[in-house]
């Protein structure tokens, strides 16, 4: 995307360590928009009973997230594109989007149809661009928005959500109408569509192939270690799907420089913030995966977030720091000078190279991203996208100065631990009942590691607010320790070790967030270092051997 390189990754900052908290639209987006983790919102899924825009609305958050909050702040707020899913021709209006001065909303069944959207704008019916190019619909109808917010002569706040380079979907007309049901999809997925100028780029391009694209021996856990390799024409098909992503996102690309050079002509991009992510990942052939996402490795979880715009550094890249999609809310917040609300999950990301590396460097260092799902993954290309059941599991990406780690906890209770160090691509299971040795991880045994991050899942898979923001001062109220570094000290060994000891754990596979199915929480099972339990010194952790756990 060289006008991206240009405009945003020259003239701005990419935050390499950026993560969204939940590996597909809907609830990430919801996190994006509240600042809050899917499981406080309870948005866990992309249509009902677990998500979709009508559990946006019946959880409450219609009249309180983001748009709704900078209105009440002073400012002008516009939004073109996808907005949630499950939002339809038929429930457009009932009720509207809260919260804009000017919209202009791609709708379902139709969002995802390149050659035939239906747009639905501020509070006239829908109207169809069957035959029109979805991203070149979309273009347009933002760089109208935008002419509208600044004649306003108002702080305005403009979103333009594109759904390149997601899949191709014909939904059937009903597909919104009723719960998933992984035997009868009423979709099909196909690869994306490019715009016919583009359709003849990037000609024998390849997926990467990393250490693990469709790699001989199984990785992962769960379903994934079942996953078969991949054969000749499964894996010629998902590099011309991986071609098909990079040429539907050339559109995209022009549509950045079209708003930046709007901005330019209008005498305001000097004074404005031009923030670039996308709300999920996504893999192709990684672990033999089909194309998708929904999945807690990197390549589902890592997302680009860049950020042009005053005061911030020009071709800088900040690494060494952990955020993700919950920072977003606080971080326009700090932006934009408005007080922050006590209730946000994540805290404002320092935009500034100053005050990112003082926050790196010097500050309560972020080193933790907690991830999490509910319900099945399914493939988005045209070999075995049979829905994969039990996709539901807790994890921690965790990164700081000497360790680079991943863990989770999936719903049947299966680990897995990856020193992403020295294993980047995720392939060697560190807690896999199959090792013969004892492995290490950044360098310590791998169950002295895995305890505490087990420990500090506990704390961040029920967190809310400030325990979200700082859960290891949950597990040390003394302050002691504010990093995995300080919790790996000897001294902590019995706190965390100990026998006896509640660890994360699932009661059963559920589709959403059920209180019965989560198991133990903090909230009802934890207890800090030097609250009471066996030697005074530990016993957050009641019951069941770490050896029968891993």
């Amino acid at each position: 995307m060289p006008l991206v390189q240009k405009h945003l990754l020259d003239r701005g900052t990419y935050f390499g360590r950026h993560y969204a908290t939940t590996a597909v639209c809907c609830p990430s987006r919801v996190t994006l928009w509240t600042g809050k983790f899917a499981h406080n919102t309870n948005v866990t899924d992309v249509s009902p009973p677990y998500g979709g825009y009508p559990k946006f609305v019946s959880q409450g958050y219609n009249d309180d997230y983001f748009p709704v909050w900078l209105q009440q702040a002073g400012y002008n707020t516009y939004y073109t594109g996808k907005l949630f899913n499950v939002h339809t021709v038929e429930n457009y209006n009932s009720p509207a989007p809260g919260g804009f001065t000017g919209s202009d909303f791609l709708l379902d069944p139709y969002t995802y149809n390149y050659l035939n959207s239906t747009f639905q704008r501020n509070g006239e019916g829908p109207r169809s661009y069957e035959g029109y190019y979805s991203t070149d619909v979309l273009a347009e109808k933002a760089y109208g928005l935008l002419d509208e917010a600044v004649n306003a002569g108002k702080p305005f706040f403009l979103v333009a959500a594109p759904v390149a380079p997601h899949a191709n979907v014909v939904m059937n007309e009903t597909a919104h109408e009723a719960p998933r049901d992984p035997d009868n999809l009423p979709f099909e997925f196909t690869e994306p569509v490019p715009a016919e100028r583009h359709k003849q780029l990037f000609k024998g391009v390849k997926v990467p192939r990393t250490a693990n694209f469709n790699p001989d021996k199984p990785s992962g856990a769960n379903w994934i270690h079942a996953l078969p390799k991949q054969n000749t024409t499964n894996v010629e098909y998902n590099d011309h799907f991986y071609r098909q992503r990079l040429r539907s996102l050339q559109a995209v690309d022009e549509l950045v420089e079209g708003l930046i050079s709007r901005l330019e002509v209008h005498n305001v991009l000097d004074n404005t913030y031009f923030v670039y992510s996308s709300d999920n990942g996504f893999h192709i052939g990684q672990h033999r995966l089909q194309p998708g996402k929904s999945c807690g490795y990197e390549e589902d979880t890592n997302v680009p977030l860049i950020v042009r715009g005053p005061g911030v550094a020009e071709g800088y890249t900040a690494e060494g720091v952990v955020t993700t999609h919950a920072d977003l809310a606080p971080t326009f917040f700090d932006l934009l000078g408005i007080a922050q609300r006590e209730d946000f999950d994540g805290s404002a990301i320092p935009v500034t190279k100053e005050g990112f590396e003082e926050v790196r460097d010097v500050g309560e260092r972020r080193e933790h991203a907690g991830i999490e799902y509910w319900g099945f993954a399914m493939g988005e290309g045209i070999y075995n996208r049979n829905p994969r059941e039990n996709n539901t599991y807790k994890a921690l990406r965790l990164s700081g100065p000497g360790y680079n780690l991943y863990y989770s906890v999936w719903c049947n209770n299966e680990h897995e631990l990856y020193d992403m160090a020295v294993d980047p691509g995720q392939l060697h299971n560190l807690l896999s009942p199959s090792n013969d040795t004892a492995p290490l991880a950044a360098g310590y045994p791998a169950h002295k590691v895995a305890a505490r991050l087990d420990a500090l899942l506990l704390v961040l898979k029920t967190c809310a607010s400030k325990t979200c923001r700082r859960p290891w001062a949950q597990l040390h109220p003394d302050g002691e320790v504010r990093s995995l570094t300080d919790a790996l000290a000897p001294r902590y060994d019995a706190f965390y070790e100990a026998k006896g000891a509640t660890r994360v754990e699932y009661a059963y596979c559920a589709n959403g967030f059920l209180e019965d199915a989560e198991g133990p929480t903090w909230e009802a099972n934890g207890r800090a270092f030097g609250g009471e339990g066996e030697g005074g010194e530990y016993g957050y952790l009641k019951s069941g051997r770490w050896e029968d756990w891993v």
